[in-house]
C-alpha cells in the first residue's frame, strides 16, 4: 500500500558513502549543536558560503557523506514558549521532500532533539512526518501515475523503527480509507479494502451486509442508507474488528467508527457547493481501521479492543428519510429527526449500542466513538481534535491522560466539557419521541454544537445507563475529527489519519 519502512540505524558510520543510504537529513534547531563532527564541520562551511543554511531548507554538496548529499532542516522557533514538538514535523517535511526530488531512495534522517518535555519524541514525531509528507492518493497509486516510493528510510541513534513502520503502515490505511473519492470507496469497496488490508492481521474479522440483519440491528444506520440500498454497489455496511493481547486482560478499549463514505445531506440537501469534500466524512471509520492495523502489527499484550466501523452513503431519493421521522434505535430509544445532515450521530447510536452490550461485562472498558461529525468544532478550534467526555471518563481523567499523550507524539487534542445545556438541546418539544437528534441549523452556528451531540450519543445509545451511580459504569469519550481528519486544501487536502497515534500511545501507554 505504499508505506514508509523506517530502519534503526545504530551506526554513525553510515553516514558515509557506500554504506546504502543515499542522503542525509538534519532535523535540528541550531547547526552547531550537531553532534556528528563530519556533519557538523560541513553545516559551518555550508553557513559561511550560503546565508540561508540553518534559516531554510538547503541542500549542500557533501562528497564522502550518504550519496553526496546533506540536505539542513531547520527547527524553528523551538525555543517560543507556545510551540509543540510539531516544528520538528514541519522541519523534517520539508527536508524529506527536498531529498526525494534530489534523487534519494534511502535517505537517513538524524534529529537533533532538544532536552525538554515537549520535545522527547521528536524523533518519532519527525519520522512520522516524512511518512505524511510521501503519502500520494490510492486513486494516483491505482492509476500508475504516482512517484516511485522511498525503499526506506533509516533512523540515526533509533530505536524503535519496527514501532514507527506499524503505525505508518496504519496511517497509510487510513488515508486510503479516508481520502479516497466516493465510488472507489463506496461502503462496500471501503470494507473489502479493510478486510484485504488486514488479511492474516490475527484480527477476528465480519462484514455485516444483509439488509434484514442490518435494518434490525442498526435502524439508525439504516435510515441514514435508505435510499443507498436501492443501488447495489452504495449499500451499507457494518465492519466488525476485535483484537485480543496475549496474557491476561488488563484494559479493553470499544470503537465506534463514523463512515459516511457520501454525505449529500439527505433531504436536507447540501447547497452552495457544501457538498464538495464530502467522500471525507468517513475519516472515523478511516482512524479505527488504521489503528486497528497498527495494533495488530505490533501486537500489544494485555489489551483488547473491539471496533465497529458503521459504513453507509446519505443518498437522497424517493426512500430518503426526512426530518420529524420518529426512528426507534437499537438501545430502544425513539428518536424524532431534527435535520438529516445530522447523520453521524445516528450510525454512531448504533454501534454505540452494540459495543456498550459487550463492554458491560469486559475488563476495565473505555468505549470512544471517532467521526468527523460537527462544523462547530472547526469553528472552535480550527484544525484541532476535541473531545467530550461522560462522567465516568472524566472521573478516570481519560480525556486528559490522551491530551498528554497525544501532544507530545504531534497531535495535540482540545478537551470539552460536557454539560446540563447540551441535554436539554436534545428534548423533543412534542414529547412524542424519547429525543430529538439535532436542530434544522447547521452546527457551525449553533450554539455548543459539537458538545450535544455527545448528550445525544450518551442517551440514545443506552450510556446513559451506565453513568457514575450505575451498577456498571463505563467511561464513554467522544472524538470529534472535524478539523483535524484532512490538512491542507479545505475540501481535498491530505487525509492525516488523526487520531490515531496519539489514540495507540494512550491505550499502549508509549
Amino acid at each position: 500500500m505504499g508505506s514508509v519502512k523506517f530502519v534503526d540505524v545504530s551506526e554513525q558510520d553510515a553516514i558515509f558513502e557506500g554504506n546504502g543510504w543515499d542522503a542525509l537529513v538534519v532535523v535540528t534547531a541550531d547547526v552547531t549543536s550537531i553532534q556528528l563532527d563530519e556533519v557538523a564541520m560541513l553545516a559551518s562551511h555550508g553557513q559561511k558560503v550560503d546565508q540561508r543554511v540553518g534559516k531554510s531548507v538547503t541542500l549542500l554538496f557533501a562528497p564522502g557523506m550518504a550519496g553526496g548529499r546533506l540536505i539542513i532542516a531547520p527547527v524553528k522557533h523551538a525555543d517560543d514558549d507556545y510551540q509543540d514538538v510539531r516544528i520538528f514535523a514541519d522541519a523534517a517535511r520539508e527536508g524529506i521532500k527536498v531529498a526525494k526530488e534530489a534523487g534519494a531512495k534511502r535517505p537517513l534522517l538524524l534529529v537533533d532533539s532538544i532536552n525538554q518535555q515537549r520535545y522527547q519524541h521528536a524523533q518519532h514525531v519527525a519520522a512520522l512526518a516524512c511518512g505524511q509528507a510521501l503519502w500520494q492518493a490510492l486513486e494516483l497509486r491505482e492509476a500508475g501515475g504516482a512517484d516511485e516510493p522511498l525503499e526506506a528510510i533509516g533512523i540515526l541513534s533509533g530505536n524503535n523503527g519496527a514501532v514507527l513502520t506499524a503505525i505508518e503502515a496504519g496511517r497509510v490505511l487510513a488515508r486510503d480509507l479516508c481520502g479516497t473519492e466516493p465510488e472507489r470507496m463506496s461502503a462496500p469497496a471501503f470494507a473489502d479494502y479493510c478486510i484485504d488490508a488486514l488479511q492474516d492481521s490475527g484480527l477476528a474479522m465480519s462484514v455485516v451486509e444483509d439488509r434484514d440483519i442490518l435494518e434490525r440491528d442498526y435502524p439508525l444506520l439504516c435510515a441514514v442508507g435508505r435510499s443507498s440500498f436501492a443501488v447495489l454497489r452504495h449499500q451499507p455496511r457494518v465492519v466488525k474488528l476485535e483484537y485480543v493481547g496475549e496474557g491476561d486482560i488488563e484494559k479493553t478499549f470499544l470503537f465506534a467508527g463514523k463512515g459516511v463514505v457520501y454525505d449529500t445531506g439527505g433531504a436536507d440537501l447540501k447547497i452552495a457547493g457544501g457538498m464538495a469534500g464530502m467522500s471525507r466524512d468517513k475519516g472515523g471509520a478511516a482512524a479505527v481501521a488504521g489503528l486497528m492495523k497498527t495494533i495488530s502489527l505490533l501486537k500489544p499484550k494485555g489489551i483488547r479492543v473491539v471496533a465497529e466501523l458503521g459504513l453507509v452513503r446519505n443518498s437522497i431519493g424517493s426512500e430518503a428519510f426526512v426530518t420529524d421521522e420518529i426512528i426507534t434505535g437499537h438501545a430502544g430509544k425513539r428518536v424524532r429527526i431534527g435535520n438529516t445532515d445530522a447523520e453521524g450521530r445516528l450510525v454512531l447510536a448504533d454501534l454505540l449500542s452494540h459495543l456498550r452490550l459487550k463492554a458491560v461485562n469486559a475488563v476495565k472498558p473505555q468505549m470512544f466513538s471517532v467521526a468527523t461529525l460537527t462544523g462547530h468544532v472547526v469553528r472552535c478550534y480550527g484544525g484541532y481534535t476535541a473531545v467530550v467526555e461522560n462522567s465516568v471518563a472524566k472521573q478516570a481523567n481519560v480525556a486528559n491522560s490522551m491530551q498528554a499523550k497525544a501532544s507530545i507524539w504531534g497531535e495535540p487534542i482540545e478537551v470539552s466539557q460536557l454539560r446540563r445545556d447540551d441535554f436539554s438541546k436534545i428534548v423533543d418539544p412534542s414529547a412524542a419521541a424519547d429525543m430529538l437528534s439535532s436542530n434544522n441549523a447547521p452546527s457551525s452556528v449553533t450554539a455548543r454544537g459539537h458538545q450535544y451531540p455527545a448528550a445525544f450519543l450518551i442517551e440514545a445509545s443506552g450510556l446513559s445507563q451506565h453513568g457514575l451511580n450505575a451498577t456498571t459504569p463505563i467511561a464513554y469519550s467522544h472524538i470529534d475529527i472535524a478539523g483535524s481528519a484532512t490538512e491542507g486544501h479545505p475540501q481535498y487536502g491530505t487525509p492525516t489519519a488523526t487520531p490515531l497515534v496519539g489514540l495507540f500511545a494512550y491505550m499502549t501507554e508509549q
